[in-house]
């Protein structure tokens, strides 16, 4: 189990994203934030609680994603799910790294971090801003549908993926079992489901209508093949 290489001093910072909270139906861009954890993993609580700090800031879309490589220990992770291990291999895979581990954030596809350093995620967010505009990406409800607009400044160089992101916004687990065995914590924006929905050239604008029931937040990310940099991510609360 990875060791914690420094406290959550993310807890009170504050990015200084612009401000980009949509209103009620209207979509909101954002840098997206991707926690590997689980609740297996001892390291993991000071991540978590930085995710509850993430959650709030403008301009911040973070996703929580639970692996499940840490179940055999003795507690299996109530929302672990293979998926999102395959995706940190794969994240792994494209740079060339031999292992995975948690916690583990992800910043805007790109840069890789232990995820409790609180102070180097901000820093990487306040990066992934600043590369944010090639691309105009809105989302719009539609009954049990969302329909995805986006435009590019300059046609893209490759086709990207069009992914689809639902979650949680915020759980309580009391963890009986295993490293964490007598914890309660509090987890947020908990990765349910995540789908590739599309491909897009970025030659042409895209317009995209895809299924999306229930009340659970969307949001839609469009990003390189790699996995590897997103190049725009967009939500609806």
């Amino acid at each position: 189990m990875r060791q914690i290489v420094s406290a959550a001093c993310g807890l009170g910072f504050c990015l200084t994203a612009p401000q980009l909270a949509g209103a009620e139906g209207v979509s909101e861009p954002g840098v997206v934030v991707e926690l590997y954890t689980s609740q297996g993993c001892s390291s993991c609580p000071p991540a978590d609680a930085l995710m509850e700090e993430l959650v709030r800031q403008p301009g911040v879309i973070a996703l929580s994603l639970h692996v499940d490589y840490w179940d055999y220990i003795g507690w299996q992770d109530t929302f672990g799910n293979a998926r999102f291990t395959a995706r940190q291999k794969a994240y792994a895979h494209a740079a060339g790294e031999k292992m995975i581990y948690t916690p583990q954030i992800i910043v805007a596809g790109g840069e890789r971090l232990v995820g409790n350093e609180g102070a180097a995620v901000a820093s990487a967010v306040q990066r992934g801003a600043g590369r944010q505009g090639g691309v105009a990406l809105t989302l719009t409800r539609e009954g049990d549908l969302v329909r995805i607009d986006a435009q590019a400044a300059q046609p893209l160089p490759a086709p990207v993926r069009v992914q689809l992101v639902r979650y949680l916004p915020q759980q309580t687990v009391e963890i009986a079992g295993g490293e964490n065995a007598g914890q309660i914590v509090t987890y947020s924006n908990i990765v349910t489901d995540w789908q590739i929905v599309g491909e897009w050239a970025g030659q042409e604008p895209l317009a995209l209508t895809v299924p999306a029931a229930g009340s659970a937040p969307v949001v839609v990310i469009l990003q390189n093949e790699g996995p590897s940099d997103i190049i725009a991510a967009a939500r609806l609360r």
